[in-house]
């Protein structure tokens, strides 16, 4: 009988070993890979499209019951990097973004540091060489975070990442001369 719960127990480890890891891809560009201009913001001297990329994830850990998707520049000239985008309440259901969204309904769109809800494309300063530009999804314990309107980047992250059960990240670059 040991032996029988033995092999029984190697062969759900190997299951668990082999199943598929949680992951985050864009038809737009591929991790580590240059962003187009199309995504990049269309003022401070940028003259893009300020669409937001299309976004697929997979595998989300089991027990997911919503997800938040946060941006970030950590390479902005500001101490503290600049957050392009914000959005949390996504719908456990939900496995995609599409380009230029919307958020999926449901999803609230949080303050980014350009002073307002949406997505603000790339625009660093010229001849700064590549920025990477973080696209972290969280997937998340809670169904919902109840956070007050007009919320900072840190403070929905704080709150993400206190129920956070996995991450996956995907890079972008982007630079201007």
């Amino acid at each position: 009988m040991k032996t029988i719960t033995t092999f029984l127990s190697l062969c759900a480890l190997s299951t668990t070993a082999l199943a598929a890891p949680f992951a985050l891809t864009s038809k737009d560009f591929k991790d580590g890979g240059a962003m187009p201009d199309k995504q990049s913001f269309n003022s401070f001297g940028c003259s893009g499209g300020n669409v937001s990329p299309d976004l697929t994830w997979t595998n989300p850990p089991a027990g997911t019951k919503s997800f938040a998707l946060m941006v970030h520049d950590p390479d902005a000239p500001t101490g503290s990097g600049w957050w392009h985008w914000v959005v949390y309440n996504i719908p456990a259901t939900t496995t995609a973004i599409p380009e230029g969204g919307p958020v999926p309904k449901g999803a609230v769109e949080g303050n980014t540091d350009f002073g307002k809800p949406g997505w603000g494309g790339p625009c660093p300063p010229a001849g700064s060489g590549n920025h990477h530009y973080e696209f972290t999804l969280f997937a998340l314990k809670v169904d919902k975070l109840d956070l007050p309107a007009g919320s900072t980047a840190a403070f929905v992250g704080f709150n993400v990442i206190g129920n956070s059960i996995g991450k996956v990240k995907l890079t972008g670059l982007y630079s201007r001369k």
